[in-house]
């Protein structure tokens, strides 16, 4: 017998990779993360089985994320068989190799991608990300709009006092139609903990011209109406990304895997505690291991 769900679930974001080839302050120490091997991320087919699964549940909406997911080997054959699942797949990606892979994601069924993009300086690109170059990233989003993984859709986490002055700037992307900017409030979560008091600030969407939005889970948290799971590279199901709660659904098949991901589903808190940087999120993994 397979159990219900007691609230609407109907979005998985599934990391396939905790690797990443930028290190980003605000997500990954500076040291980066501790190496695994091949036998502690799941395979392929273990990703797919999972997510079949969770779509015979209800779920239509698959996201594609990391740490990085276009450093994952494999990553357009794995898209598309989640492409032949009947949902809604789409990806977020730092957008380093989005020019090398924008074509064959779009022909595997991703339909649209979301970019982690947090400044347009090239200079404070590389500080921001340690070592990055901004140029490989406009490359990628300008391949997605020809490959027509569109709308594209810019996450930038707003941060006072680096990237505060930018705001027009990205207000231009938006110029021609096929692109959206969100500002994103910067979360007192893994890395992040130690930039929040300095750097932390929300903006108020009415201010902000068409096509660019806010995204405010500290000041405006959204927890009543939150209808996603995570699951982690590792086989762990997230039902709340700053609970330090997880359940590990690796090696389950059938109506017991199905049951796992209700059971899941059915802890999710009511509401997040709230978070400050005196009360942190509780979450045991920063972001670059529970994806974006």
């Amino acid at each position: 017998m397979i159990d219900t769900f007691n609230r609407a679930i109907t979005y998985l974001r599934v990391s396939v990779t905790d690797r990443c080839n930028l290190r980003c302050r605000y997500c990954m120490p500076d040291s980066g993360i501790e190496r695994r091997g091949h036998s502690d991320i799941l395979r392929s087919e273990e990703i797919i089985e999972i997510c079949a699964a969770a779509a015979d549940l209800g779920v239509t909406k698959i996201r594609v994320t990391g740490g990085e997911p276009l450093v994952r080997k494999g990553i357009v054959p794995l898209c598309a068989e989640l492409g032949k699942l009947g949902v809604e797949l789409v990806m977020t990606t730092n957008g380093i190799l989005l020019a090398q892979y924008a074509d064959e994601l779009k022909q595997a069924g991703v339909s649209r991608v979301n970019i982690s993009l947090d400044t347009l300086n090239p200079e404070r690109f590389r500080e921001l990300t340690r070592g990055g170059e901004l140029s490989s990233v406009l490359r990628g989003i300008e391949a997605a709009k020809r490959a027509g993984l569109s709308p594209i859709k810019l996450n930038a986490v707003a941060l006072r006092g680096i990237n505060d002055d930018e705001f027009e700037k990205f207000r231009e992307l938006t110029l021609d139609g096929t692109t959206e900017v969100r500002f994103i409030e910067l979360m007192p979560i893994g890395e992040g903990k130690a930039l929040w008091d300095k750097s932390f600030y929300t903006l108020d969407a009415e201010t902000l011209p068409e096509r660019m939005s806010v995204i405010a889970p500290i000041s405006h948290a959204f927890c009543p109406t939150c209808n996603r799971l995570r699951l982690t590279a590792d086989g762990k199901l997230k039902p709340c990304l700053h609970s330090a709660e997880e359940y590990n659904i690796r090696g389950l098949h059938g109506n017991e895997l199905k049951n796992a991901i209700i059971n899941a589903a059915n802890s999710k808190p009511k509401q997040h505690a709230g978070l400050t940087s005196d009360n942190p999120s509780e979450s045991r993994r920063g972001m670059s291991r529970i994806g974006g």
